[in-house]
């Protein structure tokens, strides 16, 4: 593949840390790369590029450094992912046609967590409304309880006159009792339990926080987007096709740009240390997810 770049970097010049630098290393499609930014920034003769954003350096050497607790980033991520998730979910299904009901599975004893329980439990759920013509739509996260065991909240849309059997009485989860509540406000359960979620919490090894499900792909893409870092968000919309490539980086699959996080990484001593070593200026000026507009061809 063919890739239209220039990359434009300066290693001796920065720029200071923003405020918002926390959330412009976030993991994921939002960070982890070092270098420049969009790679086609510039065309031939040093005039920028049309439409793309501009780099902006400093010809200082001085650096803010920022540490980064990957569990309090890691519980960020998903206070912003899930809530959307259950609000794309509750859009699209509409409260006319589906409710949601939400299911509490918890361990009987403390050590009785194996990672394979969840999936199995979703898994039987999923045959179950396979089997009545329905697809299975869920968000649900990990909770720990004051006497150390874990159990889960699973909030599940089905559809009206649907009624889910209780799991430990089906055989679905035979790990302890479970619980099913209807959910009058199916959001706001969600962000109530998250909003508890301790990132100093000794969550078993293995243990997922969270998931989501039988979204479609414009929802995927949508979360997706939620958590891109916040220079990612101003160049990149819900339907740009960004993906890693090793040895280049996020690359824009539509335009073959390769973009560069500003912030370059650095792990010393176990720490995640990341400070900016230039800043974008422009982009889009975004206040929720958007899509970019193909251009016109003649």
């Amino acid at each position: 593949m063919k890739f239209p770049i220039r990359f434009i970097q300066s290693a001796l010049s920065a720029a200071p840390a923003s405020a918002s630098a926390t959330h412009d290393t976030q993991r994921g499609p939002a960070c982890g790369e070092t270098g420049a930014a969009s790679g086609r920034l510039q065309e031939a003769g040093g005039t920028p590029a049309s439409g793309l954003v501009k780099i902006s350096t400093s010809a200082t050497t001085y650096r803010d450094f920022i540490e980064i607790d990957p569990k309090k980033t890691r519980v960020q991520r998903l206070r912003k992912t899930i809530p959307s998730a259950a609000n794309l979910l509750q859009q699209a299904l509409g409260p006319k046609r589906y409710k949601a009901a939400m299911v509490t599975l918890t361990y009987r004893g403390v050590d009785d967590f194996e990672p394979k329980h969840i999936s199995r439990f979703l898994d039987l759920a999923r045959k179950w409304m396979a089997r009545r013509g329905y697809k299975l739509h869920y968000v649900w996260v990990a909770e720990l309880q004051k006497r150390g065991a874990l159990h889960y909240h699973v909030l599940i849309w089905l559809p009206k006159g649907l009624t889910l059997p209780k799991p430990d009485k089906q055989g679905w989860w035979p790990h302890g009792m479970s619980k099913i509540e209807w959910a009058r406000n199916a959001v706001g359960y969600m962000v109530k339990y998250l909003s508890k979620m301790d990132s100093e919490g000794s969550f078993p090894k293995g243990c997922r926080l969270s998931g989501r499900g039988g979204l479609d792909a414009s929802a995927r893409s949508i979360c997706r987007w939620i958590n891109y870092a916040s220079w990612l968000k101003r160049i990149a919309g819900v339907n740009t096709p960004i993906k890693r490539i090793k040895g280049l980086g996020l690359v824009n699959m539509a335009s073959g740009e390769v973009l560069r996080s500003p912030w370059q990484v650095i792990v010393a001593g176990g720490k995640i240390i990341v400070y900016q070593v230039f800043e974008l200026v422009g982009g889009i000026d975004y206040h929720g997810p958007y899509s970019m507009l193909e251009k016109a061809h003649a």
